[in-house]
């Protein structure tokens, strides 16, 4: 599991509570969430439903204020967050996207997990999420 190296300083860290709400530890950087597997479908030029669609679960409430006040500072393009996550005896990398909406995160389930894990739209699963402060592209 990886170390995390988030904020240390008292005063950053009493901000970071106030502004962004949750707690801050340096120890923290894994959670654990549960939810169901919800399927997006994409919609052509024409409004009509595409053959593509991504699988999801949603990463919401006091878990995705979590990761919202370690990763501050860490965040990826479009305000991502790389971890790696973990359901069953599966583990990947990928990226938490941030969806406004919820204020908080959606994360992607790619088929090989889905398919490891037996695995389909309205599954509720538990997922492990370790973020990950330094990633090589």
């Amino acid at each position: 599991m990886q170390t995390n190296d988030g904020p240390t300083d008292p005063e950053l860290i009493r901000f970071l509570r106030e502004e962004l709400g949750g707690d801050v530890s340096p120890d923290e950087g894994a959670w654990e969430h549960v939810g169901p597997i919800w399927l997006w479908r994409g919609k052509g030029k024409d409004g009509q439903p595409s053959s593509m669609s991504w699988h999801f679960l949603t990463i919401d409430g006091e878990v995705a204020g979590a990761i919202r006040v370690a990763s501050s500072g860490h965040s990826a393009a479009w305000g991502s967050v790389y971890v790696e996550a973990g359901i069953g005896k599966t583990c990947w990398r990928t990226s938490l996207f941030p969806n406004k909406a919820i204020q908080g995160y959606m994360l992607p389930i790619k088929a090989s997990v889905r398919k490891a894990e037996k695995l389909a739209e309205g599954d509720v699963i538990t997922v492990r999420i370790t973020l990950e402060y330094e990633r090589s592209i």
